[in-house]
């Protein structure tokens, strides 16, 4: 079985998850159990961090495309940080940044929340 982990921290009143490994049809339900814990814990301002993400498969998208409407509904969102050439170039291929926010450097993201 591919490598896979989830590591969660706090900074800001913003969900920092930091993804490693393989994001697929094996390993999508593991990130499905945490989103619905951040929501259950009313967290909705996440910001998934991407760095150390080696591979992403489409039941992998679709766990962010699931959660998204009820993040936004409560004021939150879902924006993404530190994506390989690779990994982004599968959710430019599939429209993803017209949908979701995109940065370099996960402080950006941390900033872009605060800031309103």
């Amino acid at each position: 079985m591919a490598e896979f982990n989830i590591e969660v921290q706090e900074k800001e009143g913003v969900q920092i998850v930091n993804v490693l490994g393989f994001l697929d049809a094996h390993t999508a339900p593991q990130m499905e159990d945490l989103f619905t814990k951040l929501i259950e814990e009313k967290k909705y301002r996440i910001t998934v961090n991407l760095e150390r993400l080696n591979y992403i498969g489409s039941a992998g998208l679709g766990v962010f495309m699931a959660f998204i409407e009820t993040l936004r509904e409560n004021g939150g969102d879902i924006k993404f940080t530190n994506l390989s050439e690779s990994v982004y170039s599968v959710f430019d291929l599939l429209g993803f940044p017209v949908l979701f926010e995109f940065y370099k450097e996960e402080k950006e993201a941390v900033e872009k929340y605060l800031q309103g």
